[in-house]
């Protein structure tokens, strides 16, 4: 009797030990759970072989309890590999394909000009440096703590920024400072490159870096044994204070197939106090709950199952896919993945491009010709290739009304040195500069020179000007003609946003496309005419016209105003 207890003993002893390891959740829709089912039975067989000292194989297939124990491991297996299967696309195609409806968008409705503090100009590996040096100037902290490779990008206080927590530099340091905890995060302005060490006033006691029960990964796991986590992330709420992102995998088709994010768990990092979410009500300052890569991988099912599988792998007609990088763009105060979309051909072309909402799931697609990211980042690269910089993975934005994207340019220690410009569309047309401003003007000047897009929009907000043409000039740019006019500076009266950039008396220059306004034809010196328009140095881009001509002027005008006074004559 004491010898089968001592067994069962060992057995939930191994059983435990293999748990707080591997930490499988409780879950039949979860792969681990299976391998630790089929290993604790193997295991018990194990035990019992030695306890029955079987020594050949003929004892082993004459023992009934062996030969059952095998049975149970090889029904384990079985049910895995057919669940697996009536799991996989092979024989659900048309469910995966549905897992994401793209709501096709209009690019310049939801994508509006950003001001330079908005666009975050850093890459992940831009600010992992900015973290190491700063980590690097903290002498009382560098001995002790590393920095994590974490860097959550966040929107927060409607900035982009990248977050990371420390981490304890070896056991050793974790052993002498686990009592107080990590004392502080790092912050990166992604706009400014300001970089910030956030001291805390309570330190961070739940981490990756922490061991045995204060580690995020069994912490969770003993408090919720059966929800499935995907790749947790680290991030700070309105008041700073740091958390763990930890979303709940669901599964949507049979056993292991159709993954999405059914629920989110919060778990405040210095105190290891959570709270469990519904995906639909994760509260709005959580900028990640769906990993990047998960919700690119949704879109490729969408896009290449959309005629069955075996299309998918033989003919592939049809068969859409993301490009092979992605990006980040804050928008509506979420965080969005940005990827380009192509065909399945490798032409090296985009189709148009796709931005998923890391919190929720919501996927808008925008049509839109033009390079893949790959292809202008080499076009960038080119027009600075004697300096030998490298692009980043290129940003997406609204510049003129036109898809461009954006890039840091750096050098081979990986600092930014140079900005570009590549509009989407024509992505000959680049522009570099050694500020954002600079690559700007740059770039919008390069827009007005080929007749893409004006040049330059101050605010990306329109103004009204009332005045009379002092004098038009036409031009034909690419095919298109263009009238370039100049008003009276004593009759020029503006209103709107950039009201206070413009100087009384000041000349502007606005470019009215025939192609928008057919109607400018008809006008000449001396009209008048009220417009809506962009301020843009040299040239404002005219957005509504109307006018009045000379003649009608003339004849509106009061008696009073056609009799000359007794003074005049």
């Amino acid at each position: 009797m004491k010898k089968k207890l001592g067994a069962g003993l060992l057995v939930l002893v191994l059983a435990f030990l293999y748990y707080y390891v591997t930490l499988p959740a409780i879950n039949i829709h979860e792969s681990g759970f299976w391998f630790f089912l089929a290993a604790v039975v193997a295991v018990i067989l194990l035990l019992y072989a030695v306890k029955k000292r079987i020594r050949s194989v003929y004892e082993f297939k004459s023992n009934k309890v062996l030969k059952g124990g095998v049975f149970v491991i090889l029904a384990i297996g079985v049910v895995y590999a057919v669940g697996a299967l009536l799991s996989s696309p092979i024989v659900n195609a048309n469910k995966y394909q549905k897992l994401v409806e793209p709501e096709e968008r209009n690019f310049t409705e939801d994508i509006k000009e950003i001001s330079y503090d908005q666009i975050p100009l850093l890459d992940k590996e831009s600010a992992s440096l900015l973290g190491d040096r700063k980590m690097g100037s903290m002498v009382d902290l560098v001995s002790q703590f590393e920095v994590s490779s974490l860097y959550s990008q966040i929107n927060y206080k409607g900035q982009p920024y990248r977050v990371t927590p420390l981490e304890y530099a070896s056991a050793i340091k974790w052993l002498t400072n686990q009592k107080e905890g990590i004392p502080a995060y790092i912050l990166i302005d992604m706009a400014t490159q300001n970089t910030e060490l956030v001291q805390l006033d309570e330190g961070i006691k739940y981490s990756e870096s922490e061991y045995f029960n204060r580690n995020i990964y069994r912490h969770l796991r003993f408090k919720y044994p059966t929800y499935m986590f995907d790749q947790l992330s680290f991030e700070i709420d309105d008041e700073g204070t740091p958390y763990w992102i930890c979303p709940v995998k669901k599964f949507n088709i049979g056993l292991f197939g159709g993954q999405t994010i059914g629920r989110v768990v919060l778990c405040n990092a210095q105190t290891g106090e959570t709270k469990d979410y519904k995906i639909e009500d994760c509260p709005q300052w959580v900028d990640r709950a769906y990993p990047a890569e998960l919700l690119t991988q949704l879109y490729n099912y969408h896009g290449m199952l959309k005629n069955g599988f075996f299309n998918s792998v033989l003919g592939q007609k049809g068969c859409l896919q993301t490009t092979d990088g992605f990006n980040y763009l804050a928008l509506e105060d979420d965080v969005w993945v940005y990827t380009g979309v192509t065909s399945v051909s490798g032409d090296k072309s985009n189709l148009g491009f796709v931005l998923m909402n890391q919190r929720t799931m919501e996927t808008r697609y925008y049509a839109c010709d033009g390079a893949q990211e790959r292809s202008a980042m080499a076009s960038a690269e080119g027009q600075v290739q004697n300096l030998k910089y490298e692009a980043a993975f290129p940003l997406l934005l609204n510049i003129s009304d036109q898809p461009t994207y954006f890039m840091a340019l750096k050098d081979g220690a990986g600092l930014v040195k140079k900005y570009a410009m590549v509009n989407v569309q024509k992505y000959q047309t680049v522009a570099i500069g050694d500020s954002v401003a600079e690559c700007e003007k740059n770039y919008e000047k390069l827009l007005s020179e080929n007749g893409i897009a004006s040049d330059g929009a101050s605010t990306g907000e329109s103004n009204t000007v009332t005045g009379t043409i002092k004098r038009m000039a036409q031009a034909v740019i690419e095919g298109n003609s263009h009238f370039y006019i100049t008003l009276e500076p004593e009759t020029q009266k503006i209103t709107g946003p950039d009201q206070g950039n413009i100087t009384q008396g000041q000349t502007l220059i606005f470019d009215a496309s025939i192609t928008s306004f057919p109607e400018i034809i008809g006008f000449n010196e001396g009209d008048t005419l009220t417009m809506e328009f962009k301020l843009g140095q040299p040239v404002c881009q005219v957005v509504t016209l109307e006018g009045q001509e000379a003649a009608d002027a003339e004849e509106s005008q009061t008696p009073e105003e056609e009799q000359p006074t007794d003074t005049e004559e």
